[in-house]
């Protein structure tokens, strides 16, 4: 005897379901849980909430290779940054999203500016053969899919901070992003009028190394002036400043005196076991808004 179709509807269910991973397979860095007290090569602090690591919030591990002067030694280093979904989620788990699926292996910052930012994220900015070759719309590109503007009172272009690029569109962000070499409170949303730029994270250690990439020569002034520029591209580093990978390391722990309690969010709702959804919109060339 055939069993009913409800029976079969609710085996085929569970089998569909049994074929999917399971949550934990998806996250296992939020099980690894890192000493704050570790860390000491962090930015300089100003009293900003950003300050203190917050319990439980995602930390990402960069490694990255560079030459910090011209004819010199490539270094390899590390850089952990803390990012805040609590406050930014939409933002946050953006770039979780893309660092799950290693999008930014590989490729390098092709925007560096001493005491400004130093820029990446576009899947395009690959060497092809030998760097500085790579494809002509390097420093244009993004992943696809773009993410709404999100600002939050807590959230800050404080030293250290990243950012998000993004083209004139305040809500054109897609995978470009910045880290800050000092401080650039000249983007944030209150001193500007095009809405600013959205921060969504800290570095908490290997700050060294992104100043060495912000003040890495560049093909602005290897002469003294803008003419003869290689590689092609304004603030380009004459050397290649890869990113090996970035993946998510573990979650902010607890040495009873270096973390904070995880923050309430500010009428977000979302909680780190939530992502949420990222809205698609038009493709926008990214960029930051430089110094004025």
């Amino acid at each position: 005897m055939k069993p009913p179709l409800p029976v079969l509807f609710a085996l085929l269910l569970l089998l569909s379901f049994a074929s999917l991973p399971s949550v934990a397979e998806e996250s296992v860095w939020q099980s690894n849980e890192v000493d704050p007290s570790q860390w000491d090569d962090g930015p300089e602090l100003e009293g900003s909430p950003m300050d203190k690591p917050k319990l439980g919030d995602p930390l990402v591990l960069f490694t990255v290779s560079y030459t910090p002067n011209l004819g010199g030694s490539e270094v390899e280093g590390e850089i952990i940054l803390e990012l805040f979904p609590a406050w930014v989620p939409i933002t946050a788990w953006n770039f979780i999203n893309l660092t799950d699926d290693r999008f930014y292996d590989g490729i390098f910052f092709h925007r560096v500016i001493d005491d400004f930012v130093a820029q990446s994220g576009d899947p395009s900015c690959y060497a092809v053969g030998v760097y500085p070759a790579t494809t002509l719309t390097c420093g244009e590109g993004g992943s696809g899919e773009t993410i709404p503007l999100e600002h939050e009172v807590n959230m800050s272009h404080v030293d250290g901070a990243i950012g998000m690029a993004r083209s004139l569109d305040p809500d054109s962000a897609e995978s470009q992003f910045y880290i800050c070499d000092g401080e650039q409170h000249q983007l944030d949303p209150e001193n500007r009028d095009d809405e600013g730029y959205v921060t969504f994270g800290i570095v908490r250690n290997g700050m060294s190394h992104v100043r060495a990439i912000a003040a890495a020569p560049t093909t602005n002034a290897p002469l003294g002036g803008e003419v003869f520029q290689v590689p092609p591209g304004p603030d380009r580093p004459i050397d290649e400043v890869r990113i090996i990978s970035i993946e998510m390391l573990g979650i902010v722990g607890s040495n009873n005196s270096s973390a904070d309690e995880i923050p309430s969010p500010s009428g977000s709702g979302k909680s780190l076991s939530a992502p949420v959804v990222v809205y698609l919109a038009a493709i926008p060339a990214a960029v930051v808004a430089k110094k004025e």
